[in-house]
Order: C-alpha cells, then structure tokens, then sequence
C-alpha cells in the first residue's frame, strides 16, 4: 500500500473500469478500489501513471457492465425496525417484505466493514433516509436499508439504517480468496427464509 493514488471518475460504468484494470495487470498498480461511481487507483510507491492507464479507461467505457456472481440470500423477516419501515413507506410488513423477496439487487461497491456490500437497485418506493440516531450496537447478519441501498452488517458495530432482517449468509472470512463473499457487479436476491 502506498499514499499515492488517483481518483478517476467514472459514474456507472465505474465496475467495467475496474474490471478492465485488474484484467490488464498495468505495472506500478499496487490496488484498485471501486467506490460509489468512483474508482480510486493506488499506485506503488515511486510509480508513476502506468501508460496505458488511459487508453484502458477509455475501452472500458465502452464495454457492457460487468455480469458478476449471482447471490440467493436467506432473510428472516424479523428486524426490529420492520412495522415502522413498513408503516414509513405507507405498505403493510406483508406488502414490503413480498416487494423485497425477489428483488434483484446489485452489488455497487463494498465499504464501511470489510465485507459489507452497498447493494443497489432498490426502487424509489423503497428508499429510506438513515435513522435519526444510529445504533452503537448492529448484530452480525441485520439486513437493513438506508437512502437507496439495502445491505447486510457481517459484523456487528455501530450502524444508522432500519433493520428490516436477519441472516446468517456469510459475508466476509479472512482466510478466503477473496476474503468478502460479495463483490462488485454480483447480484443478489433477497429470499424469505
């Protein structure tokens, strides 16, 4: 790891950037970390922008987005935020979990806990603004929604979105390669356990 990097704008083609990068293997990259339209390219200490750098962006514009790994996830419907999630979306806890069961979502990037993925997709009638006060205490496998993201805690710490659920899908082991079950451009289905 180093202090030198750049950040390269990049909106939603952001995933086939970062998968064009990391298939090219450009010298003097120590890391690539995709972010919320956002790639931040960590360069090795003393290395300057690899050569081909820009012209690889520029192809990856122009490439579909990445397919990514398909994910079925079992959710318990019993976060003790549902009825009031529910009742601040105007729908009934049966009508919000039948429109949460199903639902394909998208792993846009990972952040805040090794392991937690920000997933996408969720429809404006689902978007929720982050709890007044944030709890000092998630526990491990709380799925939870907050602004337009759903996501699941692998750990528990502190947290601000609505705990619709629980899971105990594996999210992040250190001795695994890759360590984070869930990665960039996977999608996700959410699936009343």
């Amino acid at each position: 790891m180093t202090d030198r990097g750049l950040c390269l704008a990049t909106g939603p083609r952001t995933l086939a950037v970062w998968r064009r990068l990391a298939a090219v293997g450009l010298p003097g990259v120590a890391e690539l970390v995709p972010a919320d339209g956002m790639l931040l390219v960590v360069l090795e200490a003393g290395a300057c922008l690899p050569a081909g750098l820009l012209a690889s962006i520029d192809e990856a514009r122009e490439e579909a987005g990445p397919q990514g790994r398909e994910h079925v996830i079992p959710v318990r419907f019993d976060g003790e935020d549902l009825d009031e999630a529910a009742g601040r979306l105007g729908w009934t806890v049966d009508a919000l979990i039948a429109r949460l069961s199903g639902l394909e979502l998208r792993v846009k990037f990972l952040g805040f806990q090794p392991g937690f993925a920000y997933l996408e997709g969720l429809p404006a009638e689902l978007h929720l603004p982050r709890r007044s006060f944030p709890r000092k205490r998630v526990p491990a496998g709380s799925v939870a929604l907050g602004g337009g993201y759903c996501g699941i805690y692998p750990a528990s710490g502190p947290g601000g979105w609505h705990l619709i659920g629980t899971t105990s899908f594996s999210l992040f082991d250190p001795g695994a390669i890759p360590p984070a079950r869930l990665q960039p451009g996977d999608h996700v289905r959410l699936e009343a356990a």
